[in-house]
């Protein structure tokens, strides 16, 4: 059969994945929206449902004053004993954790903390025996990936933490995951930053503490080579044997806005390649140690169809499962309706690292319509094509000297500017409108059957070549200003 990457799309990078019985779980990383660690299932690797977040209480997760980009970095998912455990790290706070539950479709645990730093950890389970990864420095200055042997019940150290590989000689060393594959150790990283040079590397040994021998033809995957192909910047993955006995590592990579154009703003995606171990015991990765967005395999049946969801409503979305929040929401400032959306604006605006009011839902890839009828009774309301508090663009109704208008602004860093404004005059209610393709949106008032065209501007002022970061465009219902109302019905996120 053949599939295309990637399979899940838009913002949800750094998956890990693991399998239970005839199901596989994978989680992304979530940075600063709430709630935390999206949570997906698939019965076939290639179709996923998202089933949930791993962390839904503020209880579990500091996100106040973080930063875009700051907050929930790269969690890993495993499973043993009939027990699910996420263990992660909140790069603000600098701080280890990690969650569990004997339930996957309930909720988590309240956070436990490891003390060991770095980032990118990773839980090996051994007999009785618990080991705690991640990529920084050990108990004695040396820099890599550091191990130690924890207690699980509470997180206690049991062992110095101590380097274990130091890589392959990239860049930016990350993303360990342990395996123990017939009798051999096998330490999976990323190296060379996830951006244009992204690779991922791994080496082997005889004992979960190492010595580790690097494979070596490293990079095993690596699309840095790649010029001018749509998809960029692959590594940072993790293994998984299907029921077959096939392994496939699930890692993240990007979509260019075209083939000689070097900008993103979906976010990193998840990407599937397949993995074939040789008779020595050394793997390799995808064609030729390269990913591809499509792929031709015989290890996933026929009659396996791979289906997209193209088109996304309040009706046929969860508000707590596909949207979320910037931060912890005041959850006092929403109200959610069948087909309908309250949100009441506060003093906060989209241009602070704080809490606006503020839903959003990812854009999954480049082209699309997004539409949203919108009643205004006081402030500000709208869409935003939001990227981070620096780089986003807002289509709005706003109430002036009791005078209604729809605008049109740009923010992209210090650069603020209304292109144009449409009045409205006492009519309060309004369709906006945003068409996007790959390297322009296009926005536009529906009113009387037609649309009036308000300007356009590029998508490129909201990737992560200009905005910097780890996130990617959200699509985000907004409401700003003291005593600002507004509903929000007929949402609708078509893709073409």
């Amino acid at each position: 059969m053949i599939y295309h990457n990637p399979v899940i799309k838009g913002f949800y990078p750094d998956p890990s994945v693991c399998k239970v019985d005839d199901t596989y779980y994978l989680i992304c990383s979530s940075f600063q929206y709430f709630p935390g660690v999206p949570l997906f299932e698939s019965k076939d690797l290639i179709n996923w449902k998202q089933i949930g977040h791993c962390l839904t209480k503020t209880s579990q997760v500091q996100l106040e004053q973080v930063n875009s980009s700051g907050g929930v970095f790269a969690p890993t998912l495993r499973h043993h004993k009939g027990r699910f455990y996420m263990t992660t790290t909140n790069d603000t706070t600098r701080q280890n954790f990690y969650v569990w539950t004997d339930d996957i479709y309930g909720e988590w645990s309240e956070p436990i903390f490891v003390d060991q730093g770095g980032i990118d950890p990773d839980l090996f389970f051994e007999a009785d025996r618990t080991y705690f990864m991640s990529n920084g420095s050990d108990d004695f200055g040396a820099l890599g990936i550091v191990q130690c042997e924890i207690e699980i019940e509470t997180g206690r150290k049991l062992t110095p933490s101590r380097t274990i590989w130091q890589g392959s000689g990239g860049r930016y060393l990350e993303s360990p995951h342990m395996y123990e594959i017939n009798g051999t150790y096998y330490l999976l990283a990323a190296e060379g930053g996830t951006e244009y040079g992204h690779m991922e590397t791994y080496a082997r040994g005889s004992s979960v503490t190492g010595p580790f021998e690097a494979y070596p033809h490293n990079p095993v995957l690596t699309n840095r080579n790649l010029g001018g192909y749509e998809l960029q910047g692959v590594g940072h993955g993790d293994l998984v044997q299907d029921h077959l006995g096939n392994w496939w590592l699930f890692h993240l990579g990007f979509r260019q806005i075209g083939q000689w154009q070097t900008y993103h703003h979906l976010g990193r995606e998840v990407i599937l390649t397949p993995v074939t171990f040789h008779e020595d015991g050394w793997f390799t990765a995808g064609h030729n140690g390269t990913a591809l967005l499509t792929v031709e395999t015989d290890r996933i049946p026929d009659e396996v169809i791979q289906t997209e969801h193209m088109s996304f409503t309040f009706a046929n979305t969860a508000w707590d499962k596909e949207w979320c929040y910037l931060r912890h929401p005041h959850s006092n400032n929403y109200q959610f309706e069948p087909n309908k959306l309250t949100l009441i604006g506060t003093e906060v605006s989209l241009d602070q690292p704080a809490s606006p009011t503020f839903i959003g839902i990812r854009q999954q890839d480049f082209k699309a319509v997004i539409s949203c009828d919108v009643t205004l009774f006081q402030g500000e309301a709208g869409i935003t094509l939001y990227m981070d508090e620096h780089h986003h663009y807002d289509l709005a109704i706003r109430l002036e000297s009791s005078a209604y208008k729809v605008i049109e602004r740009l923010q992209i860093g210090d650069i603020k500017s209304i292109q144009k404004e449409v009045d409205l005059g006492g009519s309060r209610q309004v369709t906006l409108v945003i068409r996007a393709d790959n390297d322009r949106y296009h926005f536009f008032l529906h009113e009387d059957d037609k649309d009036i065209h308000l300007g356009s501007a590029q998508t490129k002022y909201l990737s992560s070549e200009v905005a910097g970061g780890f996130t990617g465009v959200i699509i985000g219902l907004y409401a700003y200003g003291r005593g600002a109302r507004a509903e929000f019905s007929n949402f609708k996120c078509e893709y073409l």
